[in-house]
């Protein structure tokens, strides 16, 4: 029952975020709304970004904790999901993953070799 609240808060919560940040309107007002950007109290970096299918996808980023989440929020029905949430900072300890060459590690060899 706990979960059931923490989840349905959360929920509202993204709600009112998103809300606040779904572009209506002008495409110019659109085009605005899906670079990043600061979330409210400066807390979250959030991007937004219209999707074919009249739903909003939003990115947020909590840069303390290095967690980012992923949301799906319907436009016709303002069903809000949450579709992925990560942990980053072990990612960002990696020099390279699912690169194509040449790989950081072979522009650093060259870089080297011409010094």
């Amino acid at each position: 029952m706990k979960a059931l609240a923490v989840g349905a808060l959360l929920g509202v919560i993204v709600a009112v975020v998103a809300l606040g940040f779904i572009p209506f309107g002008d495409s110019a007002h659109a085009d605005a709304m899906s670079a990043w950007q600061p979330g409210v109290g400066g807390d979250l970096i959030t991007s937004i970004n219209p999707t074919s299918d009249n739903r909003q996808l939003i990115t947020m980023i909590d840069p303390r904790t290095r967690v980012l989440a992923v949301y799906m929020i319907d436009g016709a029905t303002g069903e809000v999901s949450l579709k992925s949430v990560r942990a980053f900072q072990w990612d960002l300890q990696l020099a390279e993953f699912n690169g194509t060459s040449p790989l950081p590690r072979e522009i650093r060899s060259l870089v080297e070799q011409h010094r």
